[in-house]
């Protein structure tokens, strides 16, 4: 018997692997303002099951093709005169009410929606295993081969495209990226807590980080505590696992917000 026959070990690899990916690409996410866009994108990911369902093609595929083209589709009418927010409300619930009645017309195919919209940590498998690193060590590859030209990117595009770097171009690689967590953390949180693993560990780094490199390592860490929190808790109150560690990286956002107000009055 191997480490990795035991399902909680199983289980917190593919949780780390999750939070090697989301974190840092949350870091863009909240510096860029694209909380929607992360929405969008995860809830197309149930249809992205239907389709692998129904084409008999494996479910990470599926993921991440709709994960992608949905990506893609919001970058492409990013400031042509759309009002962001509400297209990009209307694209996420569209997609993930598509891909539910769509679920429900594959024939003779039994599906635990439960597992994906909240995911299924604990049922990870060895191949699981395999994808979701494969996909975090892809997001790493990708984000530090373009890390500088994405932050210049980000933080002012006019000195981006002075430098000769295209701001347009950048924005399509954080699309792929979000994709490949997309399709990566649909077996781990479930499409609906995605967007959370993304968001909440960043923004409960803000506070703390003085350079864009040292939120994207407090973000990672701060996330590795949900993970291992969040298994921990729903052993022991017999709660969902995916749930569980978003409430968890939620606390820990709490603390962090608090701990930053309660510190300038306490230098007083």
């Amino acid at each position: 018997m191997t480490l990795l026959d035991d399902f909680l070990v199983r289980a917190i690899l593919a949780g780390i692997g999750l939070v090697l990916a989301a974190s840092p690409l949350g870091c863009f996410v909240v510096w860029r303002r694209m909380a929607y866009f992360g929405d969008a994108t995860a809830h197309a990911a149930i249809l992205g099951v239907a389709l692998a369902l129904a084409f008999s093609l494996s479910i990470f595929a599926g993921v991440l093709a709709v994960a992608l083209a949905m990506a893609l589709t919001v970058s492409s009418l990013a400031g042509r005169g759309f009002a962001m927010d509400t297209l990009l409300g209307v694209m996420a619930h569209s997609a993930l009410a598509f891909g539910l009645v769509a679920v429900s017309f594959v024939p003779g195919v039994r599906v635990d929606l439960m597992a994906y919209l909240f995911g299924d940590i604990l049922a990870v498998g060895k191949a699981d295993l395999a994808v979701i690193w494969g996909g975090a060590l892809l997001v790493l590859v990708l984000l530090y081969w373009r890390w500088s030209a994405l932050l210049t990117a980000t933080l002012n595009p006019d000195l981006a495209m002075a430098s000769g770097i295209s701001p347009k171009r950048e924005q399509l690689i954080l699309s792929l990226a979000l994709a490949l967590v997309v399709a990566v953390a649909i077996k781990v949180v479930g499409t609906l807590l995605i967007a959370a693993m993304l968001l909440v560990p960043a923004a409960a780094a803000r506070p703390f980080a003085r350079t864009p490199e040292r939120m994207a390592l407090a973000a990672t860490g701060i996330g590795t505590l949900a993970i291992l929190g969040g298994i921990e808790g729903a052993f022991a109150l017999d709660t969902p696992t995916g749930p569980t560690i978003v409430c968890v990286a939620a606390l820990l956002f709490a603390v962090a917000n608090l701990a930053r107000i309660l510190r300038p009055q306490a230098a007083r």
